[in-house]
């Protein structure tokens, strides 16, 4: 959609350049925009335990589907896939559910995300999104 880099890649150094263009949109999305507020409020798990009438349990919904919403906007942007968007939504909320329930850790969450966005360059590559 910006024209940043060439999608689908036709070559080895294009398909590099947008797993970097990615694993930039990732770093962006999940550190300063994610902020406070969505990174406690997604954790249900955190919710129930803090107890503050002011963030009840139930907002983590809405603060992990507005998170997984800035994911999926950064791959859109990047690779002016909506399939790939909807993909990243998914999977985003799947991985960081996992985190946020202590089914994994901070380093296998990344590590997960950072797979998914070399699996979306590999799927392009060989033409599966056509």
């Amino acid at each position: 959609m910006l024209d940043l880099v060439e999608f689908p890649p036709a070559t080895l150094l294009a398909a590099a350049q947008v797993f970097f263009a990615l694993c930039i949109g990732h770093a962006v999305a999940d550190f300063p925009l994610q902020g406070e507020y969505l990174a406690i409020g997604k954790n249900r798990r955190f919710l129930l335990r803090l107890a503050d009438p002011a963030r009840p349990a139930s907002i983590w919904v809405a603060c992990m589907g507005a998170h997984c919403l800035i994911h999926a906007g950064m791959v859109w942007i990047i690779t002016g896939s909506a399939l790939l968007a909807l993909i990243e939504f998914a999977l985003h909320c799947l991985i960081d559910i996992a985190k946020c329930e202590g089914v994994t850790g901070f380093n296998t969450d990344q590590l997960l995300h950072l797979a998914c966005k070399a699996l979306y360059v590999a799927a392009a590559w060989f033409g599966w999104l056509a």
